[in-house]
Order: C-alpha cells, then structure tokens, then sequence
C-alpha cells in the first residue's frame, strides 16, 4: 500500500540500549534553543502533557533538521508537518511523541515502525529501544532515511522498502508497532507479528473520519482504545483507490 501519511492533531487539551554511537548532537548545535522550546511549548505546553521523562529527554535530543530538506530546517522545531518529497511529510513533533509514549518503550524492545519515510521516528525510538525495524513505502526516501540514519550513529534500526500493511514476518514477533499509515481496518498481518502482551498504535478509519487506536494482544483477542482523533493527509496510489468513497 502507498500512502501519503503525515498525521495531523484534530484536538487533545485536558535512556535506552539503542542510542547512536555517536551524539546526535553536540555542543555548539544551533538547533539546540529550538528543541528545547519545542519540548516546553509543544510536548508540556497547551494543556497536552507528555509525561514519560524518557520520551520527553529524547524528544529534546534527536535531531529533526536533519530529516527535513535543507530549505525547511528553521522550521523543523515547529508544530506541524513537514513535507519531504514524493508527496509524503514528517508528522509533527507532538504526534511522534505521543504515539512513542502510547507503546510504554522498553530498553529491550524490538519495535516495528511503518514509516512516512523521513526516518525521524525511528530515531527517536531508536534511542528507547533494542533494536527498530522500519519500512519505508518509497525507495528512494527510504535510501534517504537510512543513509541519514546511518549518518547519525543510529546502528540499531533497520530499514527496508515495501507494503508496511504486510509488516515485517521474518523478523517477527515485535513488541510493539507503531504505525503512521491510516488503513480503514487493522491489517492482519501486524496483529499476527505482534508479541503477546504487545502494544501496537494506529490510526484507523476513512480519511475524514479517523482515530488513532492503542491495541493490546492477550493471546487470540485485541483491547482496543481510542487515543486521539486524527487527521492524515490523502493516501495515494492502490491504497487510496481501493478505498469505499462513502
């Protein structure tokens, strides 16, 4: 499936044994001021409240300029999508580190992450987790986010090009998935590649009417709640077409 799959907030008002070899960033980093800001206005700030200490020290550490084009890194701090190229965008940084709280990362956990591409997900849970394993709908995104991530010393994740909603079976079962395409019901195969006890956060439903859904698996049945109402940008491609227009 091919999907244009930024998420975008409707509304919500009220370290690990995986981090890079080397920092991501160091000590005359420019960008360091607006990560810090993001973090107190964004993720603290609005009445929203991301409460994982954990979440809210990689959120201040990972470097998102640097999974944005050239052109728009003095924006990269701020609150909203991105666009990236090939009609795909970087989700926000309040919905990265909300659907990063919602899976209760682990320094052991193995983690499935169906990307939009920039890989700024997978840093950040890169820096929480054992190892990540992402796909990337677009090759040559996908080239792009793993030479950045390569660059940046994060030798934990995993990246691959193909069909997100078919997950990743060799490497199989996960502790948790995190995924940023919305389909209009749970795929299958990712409810199967989930370890038992697992967590996995989604958004699901048709594109004006969509809620991101926190999944636990005990043993053949599914808890399931909704978090957060959310909006996507239009899929694209086989996916969008194959979607009921009413």
């Amino acid at each position: 499936m091919h999907c244009a799959c930024a998420l975008s907030l409707i509304g919500l008002f009220g370290c690990g044994s995986g981090q890079p070899d080397q920092p991501a960033a160091g000590g005359d980093d420019p960008y360091a001021a607006a990560r810090k800001r993001m973090v107190q206005e964004q993720l603290l700030g609005w009445g929203r409240g991301i409460t994982n200490a954990r979440v809210l020290e990689v959120m201040g550490k990972v470097p998102r300029h640097e999974f944005v084009p050239e052109n728009l890194r003095a924006e990269a701090y701020d609150d909203g999508p991105l666009p990236i190229g090939y009609g795909q965008t970087i989700s926000q940084p309040f919905i990265v580190a909300f659907m990063t709280e919602q899976l209760d990362p682990q320094p052991t956990d193995r983690v499935l992450e169906i990307g939009t591409g920039s890989g700024y997900q997978a840093a950040v849970l890169a820096e929480l987790v054992k190892e990540v394993y992402t796909i990337e709908i677009i090759e040559p995104l996908a080239k792009r986010a793993e030479a950045d991530l390569r660059r940046l010393g994060y030798t934990n994740v995993f990246v691959r090009v193909g069909d997100g909603y078919k997950g990743w079976p060799e490497k199989a079962p996960f502790d948790a998935i995190i995924v940023t395409c919305a389909p209009e019901k749970i795929p299958e195969p990712l409810i199967a590649q989930l370890k038992d006890g697992g967590r996995m956060i989604i958004p699901v439903g048709p594109v004006w009417n969509q809620e991101l859904i926190l999944l636990r698996k005990r043993g053949d049945k599914l808890e399931k709640r909704a978090v957060l109402p959310v909006r996507f940008v239009p899929m694209t491609g086989e996916a969008q077409k194959a979607r009921d227009p009413n």
